[in-house]
C-alpha cells in the first residue's frame, strides 16, 4: 500500500514553531547541557552590551520557583516599532529567528558572541512563559510571552528614574526538556566566573533564591564576580594549586585588522600537560580554531628561535617539538572579531583563515621581546621544554613498541582483552574492570557480540605527577592504550583509531574501586582529553545491595534506596539483604541484568561542564603536593562520602 505524498504533507511551521519542534538544533540537546545552554544565551545578550561599552552590571538570579532572571544596566532593547514587522522591535526580537543587532554593518554591535540572531527567541519558543522589562527613555516596557506567543501588547508606564537597561525572566518548558528543569548553580557559576574574567571591569552578580540553598540563617547563596585584571587573573586563578616557573603572567592585549587579541600565559614547574582556553567573542571555543592555531605555531617558532639565538640547540640539531614547549603551559587566549565564522549555532570551533596570522604576528613580536628582556625567564621555560624532548626521546622505543603491538596491525592481543565480534566502533563498547575475579564474571555476563572486557591488576599508573618515558614502560597503561586504539600523547585525536564508541570503566563501589576508577579518569583527561570531551568515556553503576523477601528479589543501587524498599514491607516482613563488596561477587547473569543490560542498565556519562575546575581538581588529587589534597578532602570529603551514599 503506497502512501499519499503531495502538497498536503508539507508541513509548514509558523513563527517559532520549528524551534519547538527541533530544539536540538539551536541548543545542541534537551538535557542538562541545554537547558543551561537557556541562560548563557540570555547572559551573552547582557555581555555583547558590556563589549559595547554600555553595560558594568549583569544580575542572574534562579528565582524560588525555578525561574531564571538575567538583567543589566545597558541600553535596554529598543522598543520602537520596526519598519519590516510592524511590530515593536522588541516583540521581534523575541518572537523572529534571524532578528538582532548583531549582523555587522550600521547595526548596534562592533562585535559579539550571540551572531545568529537566534539566542532570546529561542530561549522563548522553549520556555513555558517569559517575562521582558526594558528601562529605556525615561519609561518601563513589560510585555509576557508563553511558549513564544505574546500575550497582550507591549506595556509602557513612565518613569522618573533615569534607568536603562533589560530584565528577562523565563521558566523552561518541562515538555522539552527530557531531564527536567531543575539548573545547577556550580555549573551556572562555573560560566559566569568565566564570563567575568573575559571582561574585565563587569560584575556578575549571581542569586541562587531557592530555599535548598538557603544557609541556616535563611540568607540566599550569593557570589559576585569581579576581575580588573581580566585574563591575567583568570590564569592566576588556574594556577593557585601550582608551581609557577615565572611569577610574571606574560600578557598581551592589542588590536589589527580590526581583530582584538588578548592573551595570558604562564609556565609551571609541576606540571606535564598544556592548559589552553580558547574564545572567540566571550565563547568557549572548545574544538580551537585558528587563534589556537596561530598561538601554538607562534610558541613553537618563537622559542626555537630564542633557543638557537641562547646556543640552547646546537646548529644540526632538531627544533624542540610544540607539545615538548607546551608541557606545564598554562594560556588563556580571546580574541574578538567582526565577523566570526563559526561551526554551527554552538559555535565550538572558529574558522577565520585571517585570525591566525594575526594572533600568530602579534604574539611573536611580543613574546620575543619579553625573552630578550627577561632571559632568565626564557632559559628556565626551555630547560623544562628540553627536558620534555629528552623524556620523549626516552619512550620513543617504547612509543613504537606500543605502534607494533596495536591490535589493529597484529592479532596478538594486549593483557587479558577478550574482544567482541563486532568491528565496527559505534557499536562496539568496552568495560574496563579490576582484577581478573570481576573480569571473570564479566567475561561471562557480557554479550560478546558488542562488548568488550579488559581486566585490569591493581591500581594504574598515575600520570598526573609522571613523564612519557615511564607511561610507555608500565604494562598496563600500554594495554589500554592499545586496547583503544588510543595512539601516542601528544598526537591529534583521531576518532578513526578508536576501536570502541563506549569506554565504560566498571569499579567496585569501595574505597579501592573509587582509587582506580579516579586514576583511570586522570589517564584518560591527562592523555587522551579529547576522548572525554567528545563523549566516549562512561562510568558503570553496579548494585550495593540485593534485597530478597520471599521469591522476589530486587536489586538496590544507593542507601536511601535500600531504606526506601524497607520502608514498602509490611511490619515485621522477614527480608535478607545481600551487601556486594565487589563485582566479583557478583554472578555472571547478575552482573549482565543489573550492569551490562543495554536495556536495564545505567551508565554515567563522563562530561566537563568547567574545564579549569576539571583541571584544578585532577592537579589537587592527583599532583605530589599534599597541603592542598588535605584541605580539599577536609573541606568537600564529608559532602562527597554523603553524596556517594545518596543520603
Amino acid at each position: 500500500m503506497t502512501q499519499d505524498y503531495g502538497a498536503d504533507q508539507i508541513q509548514v511551521l509558523e513563527g517559532l514553531e520549528h524551534v519547538r519542534k527541533r530544539p536540538g538544533m539551536y541548543i545542541g540537546s534537551t538535557g542538562t547541557r541545554g537547558l543551561h545552554h537557556l541562560v548563557y544565551e540570555v547572559i551573552d545578550n547582557s555581555v555583547d552590551e558590556a563589549l559595547a561599552g554600555y553595560c558594568k552590571n549583569i544580575n542572574v538570579s534562579i528565582n524560588a520557583d525555578g525561574s531564571v532572571s538575567v538583567g543589566d544596566d545597558g541600553r535596554g532593547i529598543p522598543t520602537d516599532v520596526h519598519s519590516k514587522t510592524g511590530k515593536s522591535a522588541l516583540e521581534t526580537v523575541m518572537t523572529v529567528l534571524g532578528a538582532g543587532g548583531k549582523f555587522g554593518g550600521d547595526s548596534g554591535y562592533k562585535v559579539s558572541g550571540g551572531l545568529h540572531g537566534v539566542g532570546v527567541s529561542v530561549v522563548n519558543a522553549l520556555s513555558a512563559w517569559v517575562d521582558v522589562t526594558v528601562w529605556r527613555e525615561g519609561k518601563v516596557h513589560k510585555q509576557r510571552y508563553e511558549q513564544g506567543k505574546p500575550q497582550g501588547k507591549l506595556q509602557v508606564e513612565k518613569i522618573k528614574e533615569k534607568q536603562t537597561g533589560t530584565t528577562v525572566t523565563f521558566y523552561p518548558d518541562i515538555e522539552i526538556f527530557s531531564t527536567g528543569i531543575e539548573f545547577d548553580y556550580a555549573v551556572l557559576a562555573g560560566r559566569f566566573r568565566e564570563l567575568a574574567f573575559l571582561n574585565g571591569g563587569v560584575r556578575i552578580n549571581f542569586t541562587d533564591l531557592r530555599e535548598a540553598a538557603q544557609d541556616a540563617e535563611g540568607n540566599p547563596l550569593t557570589n559576585s564576580y569581579y576581575y580588573e585584571g581580566g585574563i591575567r587573573e583568570y590564569v592566576v586563578y588556574m594556577n593557585r594549586e601550582k608551581d609557577p616557573i615565572h611569577p610574571e603572567i606574560i600578557y598581551l592585549n592589542g588590536e589589527r585588522k580590526g581583530v582584538q587579541v588578548e592573551v595570558a600565559f604562564q609556565w609551571c614547574i609541576d606540571a606535564y600537560s598544556d592548559n589552553i582556553l580558547g574564545f572567540a567573542n566571550n565563547i568557549r571555543t572548545v574544538d580551537g580554531g585558528t587563534h589556537l592555531e596561530g598561538l601554538k605555531a607562534v610558541l613553537t617558532r618563537t622559542l626555537n628561535s630564542f633557543a638557537r639565538k641562547r646556543n640552547k640547540i646546537k646548529e644540526g640539531q632538531s627544533n624542540l617539538a610544540g607539545e615538548n614547549i607546551r608541557e606545564g603551559l598554562t594560556a588563556v587566549i580571546s580574541v574578538k572579531v567582526p565577523e566570526p565564522e563559526f561551526e554551527g549555532q554552538t559555535k565550538t570551533k572558529l574558522g577565520n583563515t585571517e585570525v591566525r596570522g594575526i594572533v600568530d604576528s602579534m604574539i611573536g613580536e611580543v613574546l620575543m621581546e619579553y625573552l630578550e628582556f627577561h632571559p632568565n625567564v626564557g632559559e628556565a621555560i626551555l630547560e623544562k621544554a628540553i627536558q620534555a624532548f629528552n623524556a620523549a626521546e626516552a619512550a620513543r622505543r617504547a612509543r613504537e613498541l606500543v605502534r607494533r603491538k596495536s591490535v589493529l596491525e597484529s592479532s596478538t592481543l594486549p593483557g587479558k582483552l577478550a574482544d567482541c565480534a563486532s568491528r565496527d566502533p559505534s557499536e562496539s563498547e568496552i568495560y574496563i574492570v579490576e582484577g581478573d575475579s570481576a573480569g571473570g564474571s564479566a567475561k561471562q555476563g557480557r554479550d560478546r557480540r558488542f562488548q568488550a572486557i579488559l581486566p585490569l591488576r591493581g591500581k594504574i599508573l598515575n600520570i598526573e605527577k609522571t613523564d612519557d618515558s615511564k607511561i610507555y614502560k608500565n604494562t598496563e597503561i600500554q594495554a589500554l592504550i592499545t586496547a583503544l586504539g588510543m595512539g601516542i600523547r601528544g598526537e591529534d585525536f583521531d576518532e578513526a583509531n578508536l576501536r570502541y564508541h563506549r569506554i565504560i570503566i566498571m569499579t567496585d563501589a569501595d574505597v579501592d574501586g573509587a582509587h582506580i576508577r579516579t586514576l583511570l579518569l586522570t589517564f584518560f583527561y591527562r592523555y587522551q582529553r579529547e576522548m572525554v570531551d567528545q563523549g566516549y568515556v562512561y562510568i558503570a553503576c553496579p548494585p550495593l545491595y540485593k534485597l530478597e523477601r520471599g521469591r522476589q528479589h530486587q536489586y538496590c543501587y544507593s542507601d536511601r534506596e535500600l531504606q526506601q524498599k524497607i520502608a514498602e514491607f509490611p511490619a515485621n516482613a522477614n527480608y535478607n539483604i545481600q551487601r556486594f563488596k565487589g563485582l566479583g561477587e557478583m554472578m555472571p547473569q547478575q552482573l549482565w541484568d543489573t550492569t551490562m543490560n543495554p536495556e536495564t542498565r545505567t551508565l554515567k556519562k563522563v562530561e566537563i561542564e568547567d574545564a579549569v575546575e576539571a583541571d584544578r581538581v585532577f592537579t589537587v588529587l592527583m599532583g605530589d603536593r599534599v597541603a592542598p589534597r588535605r584541605e580539599f578532602i577536609e573541606t568537600y570529603g564529608p559532602k562527597l562520602i554523603m553524596s556517594d551514599l545518596d543520603i
